[in-house]
């Protein structure tokens, strides 16, 4: 016969309760989930949110991006304004091809620096000699570290970081300056619906 002790009778109700709390999930958009927060060179950060990239006029879902930042923001001028940390990941929904990627990065450079990039040409090559042919499923992770830079980690591969805080605003103003590569991409990233 089985004998009930108090002891087990407090495992036994100390396990119910753990299967029943929620499970610390993030965010999710078609399928793809985002952990609520992360570490990121130091940086406890927070999702602020999700968008998803579409691209021509069929509106094909190239990756849904997250951005983490250290506390939630719904205005592009205050993130892009202030020297702080941030992450952003792309989760790629699509195969896409290395050349693909780095002119995406080109046009999103001229959307949002007009005739103003040519200073930041170095750091740009940079960021563009890291890119890689992209499977679907993987990812590309852009990290800032006001200290250091910005490191680019494609599936877990990361190079030295790339300097300059005004480097680092202009790759953030490819997603929330006034020219995003699509409208719902950036209100997404700023906290709205991820659609």
């Amino acid at each position: 016969m089985l004998k009930i002790t108090r002891r087990s009778t407090l495992i036994l109700s100390f396990v119910v309760l753990l299967v029943a709390m929620p499970a610390a999930h993030g965010a999710e958009c078609l399928r793809v989930d985002f952990a609520d927060s992360v570490r990121a060179d130091g940086a406890d950060l927070v999702l602020n949110g999700l968008g998803i990239r579409k691209a021509t006029i069929l509106a094909i879902k190239v990756y849904v991006a997250g951005l983490y930042l250290p506390q939630r923001s719904p205005d592009p001028g205050q993130i892009l304004g202030s020297s702080q940390p941030w992450q952003l990941t792309l989760r790629f929904l699509r195969d896409v091809g290395a050349s693909d990627i780095r002119e995406a990065f080109d046009e999103g450079f001229r959307n949002a620096l007009a005739d103003k990039g040519a200073a930041l040409r170095p750091q740009i090559d940079a960021l563009k000699t890291q890119i890689m042919d992209i499977k679907k499923g993987q990812y590309i992770t852009l990290a800032n570290d006001p200290a250091k830079g910005v490191t680019v980690d494609v599936n877990g591969t990361a190079a030295s970081p790339i300097a300059g805080a005004d480097f680092a605003t202009a790759l953030l103003s490819i997603w929330l300056g006034p020219e995003p590569p699509n409208a719902d991409l950036k209100t997404g990233l700023l906290g709205g619906r991820c659609e």
